[in-house]
Order: structure tokens, then sequence, then C-alpha cells
């Protein structure tokens, strides 16, 4: 049976697997919870706990959990699994590597901390975003580690956009830093985003530190049909403007010359 918890934080969502696990199980107690999730339009931090008291899935549970995990994904904003069943561990780092949040294994005794780092997640995305229909153009700022979902994000705006014109200007990505990706889903996601718009992005700028000079050639290489220009950090508004400006156009100054 999934018992649902109640000695949680209130922003935390949690059930605890005994003995065996049944589709049942899942209808009356997973779904329900993600329908409220859809429904308010919430994200669900989860706690999923193992104790020794567990013993199985069925296979109609088994194939429950992968249908709800697959329809559902995007609802979460992290999860954390705690058991000290060597199986449960392994499959779920496995799973880890392809969901679009964080997830985490603690040890049964480390419940309490599963809590505290599901508590401490960043709110919102790790990528705020823009559009400055004026200028056409669409602007980046990345803070945290990119997550799939600040992906899905984008490519609303962007497709939003693209319904009633031909092509998106100008996208100006805004950075101290690149903080790399939360995990393999979000890498994966990324570079759907880039296969799905690239051909109809003019001009890409990227106004960030000095050390992330040589991220301006890979946006290059990704968005072969722009012209793409490196700026300073502080040179937001130059970067913006040249984002704006008619294909070719040399009048804003980028600190080095065409990507290439």
């Amino acid at each position: 049976m999934l018992e649902k918890l109640q000695d949680v934080p209130s922003e935390v969502d949690a059930v605890k697997a005994i003995g065996t696990v049944s589709k049942d199980d899942y209808e009356t107690v997973i779904e329900p919870l993600v329908d409220d999730a859809r429904r308010t339009g919430r994200r669900i931090r989860f706690l999923y706990e193992f104790g020794p008291e567990f013993r199985s899935f069925t296979p109609g549970a088994g194939w429950e959990d992968f249908k709800v995990g697959l329809s559902t994904m995007r609802l979460f904003e992290g999860c954390a699994i705690v058991s000290d069943i060597g199986w449960i561990r392994d499959s779920t780092r496995l799973a880890g590597f392809l969901m679009p949040c964080p997830v985490r294994v603690f040890d049964g005794q480390d419940r309490a901390e599963a809590l505290r780092w599901l508590a401490s997640l960043p709110e919102g995305p790790g990528v705020s975003h823009r559009l400055l229909p004026d200028a056409q153009v669409l602007v980046v700022e990345v803070e945290q580690p990119l997550r799939a979902q600040d992906f899905e994000a984008l490519a609303q705006t962007a497709d939003n956009w693209l319904e009633t014109h031909d092509t998106l200007p100008g996208v100006v990505v805004h950075a101290r830093q690149f903080p790399g990706w939360e995990n393999i889903g979000s890498l994966v996601r990324h570079m759907r985003f880039v296969r799905d718009h690239h051909r109809k992005v003019r001009k890409v700028a990227l106004a960030a530190d000095s050390n992330l000079a040589d991220l301006a050639p890979r946006l290059a290489n990704h968005f072969t049909q722009a012209e793409v220009r490196r700026f300073g950090y502080d040179e937001l508004d130059d970067a913006v403007a040249w984002a704006a400006s008619p294909p070719g156009d040399q009048t804003s100054k980028a600190r080095t010359g065409k990507a290439g």
C-alpha cells in the first residue's frame, strides 16, 4: 500500500510504500495528488519513502508508475527517494539522469535531511526571460543551473511570437557566468530547443563576463543561420540594440566581431 504522510512541511508531498504496492494504490494516492497539482498550477516537491516494511510492486503498479512518470514529470520541482534498499537506490539514480527535475537518493536514517533538501530547492526558474515587443528581442537572464522547465518556458514564449511572425529577430543571453545544466534531461531539452528554433533566429548576442568568451563560438555553431556577437556583461543595452538592428548592421559596438 501507499500511505500519504502528514508529518512533512506544507510545501512537500510525501508517501511511504508499505508491503506490496499495487496499481490501485497509485490510482488512489498518487493520481489525485498529481491532478490537484495540475488543477492548481503548483509544482510538486515529492518525497517517496521505502522503509523495511516495503516488499515489492505488483506488475500493474510498475506499469502505472511508468505511465504516471511519463505524463507528469514536468509538474515535479524535485524528488527525494528515502530508502536503504539497493535496487530502489540504483534504479532511482539511473532514472534521475533523465528526469527534468533534480532527484536525490537518501539513506533511511536521513529522512530529515531529504525534507530539508526539498524545502531548499529554489522557487521559480533558474532562467528568467522577457520578450521586448518593440525591439523584437528575447532577453534571457541566466543565474542558476539550467532546468528542462526553463526551456519549456522559453519555447512557449518563442513559439507564441512565431505564430504571427516568420522570425525572431534577436536573442540576448545575459549571464555573469554559465552555471551549466541541472541534469541530463535539462541538456536534452536545451538541444531540442535549439533544434526547433535555430533557423528562425536572426541574431544572438551574449552579454557576459570575459570568462565566457569561448561560449560565443559555441552559440554560433548551434544557431547556424544567425549572426552571433559577444558583449560585456554591463553592455546589455548595447547587446539589445544590436540584436534588434537589421542583419549586417555594424553600428552597435561589440567587444568582439562576428563569431563563426
